[in-house]
């Protein structure tokens, strides 16, 4: 079991947790919810030690898994080895024992290997490589790749180590953050496989909609400066909360009502007679005064993309025979396709498969080995780029509005500071300098530079990526609505299913291409 007791924590002079308690039991498991900046990653840090709370104490079992971010830590490790780590004191012992063995034998070390080798047995440590090779290999990471040095991989496997150090070890409670964010559709299959046969206690922080519902039995929403819990899963959440809110706020307002008739009341009658009368109405009044409601902190970006005004021709894109090698290595090999005008695409496959690849050769930024793309007619394109970098040079010393004004420099000032409210930029964060944007935020200010022109075709590389849930579902929203043709590559279901008609899949085996939902897609595959 965790328990939070009285936790507080403020940064500056903004509170994210006042005087917070709550507890996470055994075979639960916790979605930590909340907006980007709720405090979520923080109080994850809190839990472990990373980050002191301002005051308050926690309780935690005596095996915690932490899924770490700090790959360069490890870049030295042996892959096995950075997957043992995680259990931290199955890893000392073998340290220790290695290093007495380098020495010269004697008895007190001789009786310091016997007192380790029960610290190993007790810890399953014979089996730990073995373990963590299941670990590995269920996470996509095979074979070849387990006995190379860390940073000898792609950043992306790299990742998935740190997530399999996590798991690793029979923690008593598990705490994620982000687990999805490396991972691809069969990859996050597995790990929703382990983790419902996960015994211990699951806190997990996700932007996956679609695995928050398929993985929890309850939520802990940051919001009103503190953590409510509610039974079920995400969606079952937002309909309690959402309902809940609405009978507040319908309360305050027949309290209102009643006020002021009272009031009124008062006014009519208050030097008259009736003193006894109007006494009464003053301590009703008192008594139905209104508290102020807690402002909620789930704020929802209004993304509706600006309307072509000129249609794209029927046939927005034309590949023949494309190829595309890096150092030699095929990545892309002699695809065809044609995508229509009004076309929703989903592109999907494993990181590092080749869909930023194709997206690229599609949008003109990247020439194909061989075979040819023809684009169609009037193509009016809009990209959103994997690195946001690439669409927004964060080491200039610019507004956030002053980039956008001459992003499109036609544009009128209440058209700028109209559209970056839409993308809860709101009072002095419209001039926000960019260098200083949060992840989720340097994504909100690409998608308002792309609401300020008509685009008839978009090409999207992981627009969900540093989104909170309320964002997914407003981008999922735009783009099943857009009027134009739509290619998305992402690892996110929920937003997949929402918009996507056609997929684009690129295995191991080839490019395969649905028409249908990712959903029925999946089922052919399964």
């Amino acid at each position: 079991m965790i328990v939070l007791d009285n936790i507080s924590k403020k940064i500056g002079t903004r509170i994210l947790f006042d005087n917070v308690s709550a507890s996470f039991n055994p075979g639960k498991r916790y979605g930590l919810t909340g907006p980007n900046g709720a405090g979520k990653s923080t109080l994850l840090k809190i839990m472990v030690g990373l980050v002191d709370a301002t005051s308050g104490s926690i309780t935690l079992p005596k095996k915690v898994g932490f899924l770490r971010q700090n790959i360069e830590e490890f870049r030295e490790n042996r892959v096995i080895d950075a997957v043992i780590i995680g259990n931290e004191r199955l890893w000392k012992t073998f340290v220790e024992r290695d290093m007495l063995y380098d020495k010269e034998m004697t008895d007190e070390i001789g009786m310091r290997l016997g007192d380790l080798e029960e610290i190993i047995a007790d810890e399953d440590g014979y089996s730990a490589e073995s373990d963590a090779e299941m670990l590995l290999t269920g996470m996509g990471i095979d074979l070849e790749y387990h006995e190379k040095v860390m940073h000898e991989l792609p950043v992306d496997l790299q990742f998935r180590v740190l997530l399999c150090q996590a798991l690793f070890g029979d923690p008593e409670a598990l705490l994620l953050d982000e687990p999805t964010n490396h991972l691809d559709l069969e990859s996050i299959g597995w790990l929703e496989n382990f983790l419902h046969n996960y015994s211990g206690t699951l806190i997990v922080v996700s932007h996956d909609r679609h695995f928050l519902n398929a993985v929890t039995t309850h939520i802990a929403d940051i919001d009103y400066d503190t953590i409510i819990t509610y039974p079920g899963n995400y969606d079952a959440m937002l309909v309690v909360k959402t309902s809940v809110r609405e009978r507040s706020e319908h309360e305050a307002k027949s309290k209102e009502k009643k006020i002021a008739h009272l009031k009124g009341f008062v006014a009519r009658f208050g030097a008259g007679t009736r003193a006894s009368q109007v006494q009464s109405r003053i301590r009703e009044i008192n008594r139905l005064k209104p508290q102020d409601l807690k402002k909620s902190n789930i704020q929802r970006p209004f993304i509706r993309f600006t309307p072509p005004t000129k249609p794209s021709g029927k046939l927005v894109f034309k590949a023949e025979g494309i190829s595309k090698a890096f150092d030699g290595i095929p990545v892309i090999e002699d695809f065809s396709i044609e995508i229509m005008r009004g076309d929703k695409v989903a592109v999907i496959g494993t990181n590092g498969i080749g869909k930023t690849t194709l997206l690229n050769m599609l949008a003109g930024r990247l020439k194909p080995d061989s075979g040819t793309i023809e684009l169609g007619h009037q193509l009016e394109l809009g990209t959103f780029p994997q690195n946001h970098e690439d669409f927004i040079d964060k080491s200039e010393k610019i507004q956030s509005f002053d980039w956008l004004k001459r992003y499109k420099a036609q544009a009128y000032d209440q058209e700028i500071r109209g559209v970056m409210g839409r993308m809860l930029f709101t009072g002095d964060d419209a001039f926000k300098e960019i260098s200083k944007l949060s992840g989720g935020e340097t994504a909100r200010l690409i998608f308002a530079a792309l609401l300020l022109t008509p685009y008839n075709t978009l090409i999207l590389d992981e627009p969900s990526n540093h989104l909170d849930l309320e964002s997914v579902s407003a981008l999922a929203w735009s783009l099943e609505e857009f009027q134009g043709t739509v290619i998305v590559a992402s690892h996110n279901r929920e937003l997949i299913n929402e918009f996507a008609t056609k997929i684009i899949s690129i295995e191991k085996d080839g490019i395969h291409v649905y028409d249908g939902k990712l959903d029925e897609y999946l089922a052919t595959r399964t």
